[in-house]
């Protein structure tokens, strides 16, 4: 693997002691592949010496964040190895041939922070005036009510030094009324007094109250550990022995299912004509999706019109797909849903363990449809905890548990090093939603494995990872050099290290935000971007290319984002823009 450089290019930007986030990324991969390689196709591993890491500014080699884990170079090395995978079924579909594999680490940089920077019309997540823009989803106003989207937060509990991450998750009156205060203050709009106030009830609670308190009222709040007391758990004990991501068979009956060959002289897109359904809200699950999207497969995105999501990310993450609204206890959704599935290859889960199998269509139940039509299936799960291939009866008792990308930023110990690089003797919740799309790509390289198993060996494959398996992994790497870390205290906006623990997400991201655009301009520019006119949306929307490139297909989307149910329920006459493939 080598450094690629334009000969357009500037001098690569190598920080103080010869650091360099390239080099960083060749070892991440190295890792990478070591500690999954009993989940991968021997074939993927055979590309990795054709990666290569190519920059074309002083930012793609340097370290952006304002924060002391390598999120840079771990996303650097998923998307190489997802370019592996691309490259190995490229040449199941046509002519084996020699591929080189570019990573743009501008574009790894820009991706995650993605639900920040893509925009319609030039209004972004931060611009007020863009709930205009986008269909309301958020049904139990969990998002556009100050005081209820702060039921998200990290706060210290009544033991001096303790913290809790409660979750309000996308309703927030149960975890309110759980802590003792009412669903709506409408007089409650200042940011720091809705924090005063929902701070003041968590205190009235110790840690294991809340985590008693939470089982009985079913949330997703967690407490907020170190990584070494993280370790020190049943549960993290229990992870301690799973790979990043776990790719098994689940049945071997049925025949391999080989991809049809090209069906034009153009170099074509590796998984062009593959049929997947996402069952995911918010961000890491629809991002396997998009992942996928970007490689050809036709993704279709189903919710329930009477679940709540996320209206913004909506515009990010429903890139390159279909989405459509089916309730999968009305009898002629199911019917409906029952006609997508007959012919679908992969199946997306990112809900809780165990909801989707609730409704009748969890792994062995899929397998069975599979079996009966002779065609196998790939079922792809991400979840907050991870362990379910444990089980909770063997030390995994997390496993079963509800959460999100802060919950798992919490509980593996990221949030302590964030705030301990911040100067702070207590946890503050990282910027932009990383763990989310880093838990994304793997599970893009995970469902590639499986597709890859089907199409060579034939049978129905279970691919599984999770937010906390991502987190564990970035933290095995270690934080970054001692003066590296100073480095970034001393460039970035001061403004930034002035946060506490109780500061939310979006607090953090648009302060980290706001100081990495100073810093790193390049990040920015219309090279690193693409745009498109939605008319789902009515307007021009403007997201991050895909990082990846892979000699002899094609990577990226061919439709632009659409608000959730937006298309009929159908796999037929799908719209595909080509020129949004051109380089």
């Amino acid at each position: 693997m080598t450094v690629k450089q334009p000969l357009s290019a500037l001098p690569v930007d190598v920080r103080p002691g010869g650091f360099s986030v390239s080099e960083g990324a060749k070892d991440v991969l190295k890792q990478l592949c070591k500690s999954t390689k009993t989940e991968l196709p021997s074939q993927f591993l055979q590309y990795v010496n054709s990666v290569m890491f190519s920059t074309y500014s002083h930012s793609g080699d340097s370290v952006c964040f304002p924060c002391p884990l390598r999120e840079q170079e771990t996303v650097g090395a998923l998307k190489a190895l997802e370019g592996c995978a691309a490259a190995a079924i490229a040449d199941i579909r046509g002519t084996k041939r020699e591929r080189l594999i570019s990573v743009s680490l501008e574009r790894v940089t820009s991706f995650l922070m993605s639900a920040y920077i893509t925009n319609i019309d030039g209004l972004d997540k931060c611009n007020p005036r863009i709930k205009e823009r986008i269909p309301d989803t958020d049904l139990n106003q969990a998002q556009s009510n100050l005081y209820r989207r702060l039921s998200a937060g990290l706060y210290e509990t009544r033991n001096r030094g303790e913290y809790y991450h409660i979750h309000g998750s996308l309703e927030a009156t149960t975890t309110l009324q759980m802590i003792g205060l009412p669903p709506f203050i409408p007089d409650l709009t200042d940011y720091r007094g809705c924090i005063d106030t929902i701070e003041a009830a968590v205190r009235r609670f110790s840690g294991v109250e809340l985590e008693a308190l939470n089982r009985i009222y079913r949330q997703a709040g967690a407490p907020v550990l170190t990584n070494e007391k993280y370790k020190k758990t049943t549960h993290g004990q229990a992870m301690a022995s799973l790979p990043l991501f776990t790719v098994k068979p689940l049945s071997m009956d049925t025949p391999p299912v080989p991809f049809a060959g090209p069906t034009t002289s153009e170099p074509s897109q590796c998984l062009q004509g593959l049929r997947v359904i996402e069952l995911c809200r918010v961000i890491a699950g629809p991002t396997i999706g998009r992942s996928l999207a970007a490689h050809g497969a036709s993704v279709l995105k189903i919710t329930s019109p009477n679940l709540p999501d996320v209206p913004f990310f909506q515009l990010d993450v429903n890139t390159g797909k279909h989405t459509t609204s089916l309730h999968l206890k009305d009898a002629d959704d199911v019917e409906t849903f029952e006609s997508l599935l007959a012919t679908a290859d992969v199946i997306i889960d990112g809900y809780r363990p165990g909801v989707i199998a609730s409704l009748g269509y969890g792994p062995e139940d899929l397998v069975a449809k599979a079996a009966r039509r002779g065609r196998g299936i790939v079922y792809v799960a991400e979840d907050c905890f991870g362990g379910i291939e444990k089980g909770i009866d063997k030390g995994a008792e997390w496993a079963g548990r509800p959460g999100w990308q802060q919950i798992a930023d919490c509980v593996t110990g990221v949030a302590w090093e964030q705030g301990r690089f911040m100067g702070q003797n207590e946890p503050i919740v990282p910027p932009f939603p990383m763990s989310d799309y880093g838990t994304g790509c793997v599970g893009a390289i995970a469902a590639l494995s499986g597709i890859y198993r089907r199409a060579t060996q034939g049978g129905s494959w279970i691919c599984r990872t999770s937010l906390s398996q991502y987190d564990i992994f970035l933290l095995s790497l270690g934080a970054y050099p001692t003066e590296v870390q100073d480095q970034l205290r001393r460039e970035h906006d001061p403004h930034f290290f002035d946060l506490r623990h109780s500061d939310s997400v979006d607090e953090v991201s648009q302060r980290a935000l706001r100081s990495v655009k100073c810093l790193h301009p390049a990040l920015f520019a219309k090279r690193i971007m693409r745009s498109a006119y939605s008319d789902a949306f009515g307007g021009v929307v403007t997201w991050p290319r895909e990082p990846l490139e892979v000699d002899g297909i094609r990577i990226g989307h061919v439709r632009p984002a659409r608000p959730n149910g937006y298309d009929k329920p159908s796999w037929e006459d799908w719209e595909r823009d080509e020129t949004l493939l051109d380089v």
